[in-house]
């Protein structure tokens, strides 16, 4: 099989899916909502202010010299 027979095969596919999805889409069926990713959560201010200061006192823990 040469390279041009089979970009014509694959585009006499690609017509008959579009033609079998246009016919799906007439008859109602809603089409398949795309996969939505999870996003990071924004903080407001005073949930900023938290984590900062939670932060601050588990790094000066971390600097502490250890008595052992």
């Amino acid at each position: 099989m040469d390279l041009y027979q089979a970009i014509q095969e694959l585009y006499e596919e690609k017509r008959r899916l579009d033609q079998a999805i246009a016919a799906l889409e007439s008859q109602g069926i809603a089409p398949v909502p795309p996969v939505r990713r999870r996003g990071r959560k924004s903080m407001n201010d005073a949930e900023r202010k938290q984590v900062s200061e939670r932060m601050r006192k588990y790094w000066e823990s971390r600097r502490e010299p250890t008595d052992g």
